[in-house]
């Protein structure tokens, strides 16, 4: 993975609008709508200042994710580790829209760059790393168990299921995403004891 030459002072306030102006962008528009010239010209500023910070496009992207996955890790570090119930507080943050758009975004482009793509890979395993770390320790410390389930499914299927939800919602398309969003935070319920373990089937007998 090589990391771009960083240029300019990485505290700028010029800098950090810049990279302001490519998150909304991003949100907005989509990644298509982020060019140099329409960064600098909604900074109200030269490309060449723009090149100044940032030698091409793809530092400039770059940069932006950078900054956003690095803010990210550390706040969610932080509330992971300190709250009580983190399963409730991981399904809480992987539902935001915000996040998940900015994410698919992302996505979407590294699928044309590759040094993007090696950077958004890395920054996805770490956090999910972290969240698998901190759910283990949660399961550990208060012996509940999953019914089988294990940390890392756990998380794959809610980080997927908020990420083809907010996909599909763009479409209009919401068949079943109420059930599965309901199925969700029951489990969650049951594993943090706020709703007891469903009762075992009655055993079957056959006569005769």
């Amino acid at each position: 993975m090589t990391t771009p030459r960083r240029m300019g002072t990485e505290q700028s306030k010029t800098r950090h609008q810049l990279l302001d102006i490519v998150e909304r962008l991003m949100l907005e528009e989509g990644y298509a709508a982020v060019g140099i010239r329409r960064v600098a010209r909604e900074a109200g500023v030269t490309p060449p200042l723009v090149h100044y910070y940032f030698q091409t496009l793809d530092d400039l992207f770059i940069a932006a994710l950078e900054r956003r996955a690095e803010q990210l890790l550390t706040r969610q570090a932080q509330i992971l580790e300190s709250t009580e119930h983190p399963l409730q507080v991981m399904w809480e943050l992987a539902g935001q829209p915000a996040g998940i758009t900015l994410t698919n975004e992302f996505a979407a482009l590294s699928a044309h760059r590759k040094n993007i793509r090696s950077h958004l890979a890395e920054y996805a395993r770490r956090y999910r790393a972290l969240q698998v770390t901190v759910l283990t320790r949660y399961l550990e410390r208060t012996g509940r168990s999953m019914d089988g389930i294990s940390p890392e499914a756990a998380i794959f299927l809610m980080t997927a299921i908020c990420q083809v939800r907010i996909r599909e919602e763009s479409m209009g398309m919401t068949i079943g995403h109420a059930e599965a969003l309901l199925l969700v935070d029951e489990f969650i319920r049951r594993l943090q004891g706020e709703v007891p373990p469903a009762a075992p089937a009655p055993a079957v007998t056959v006569d005769g």
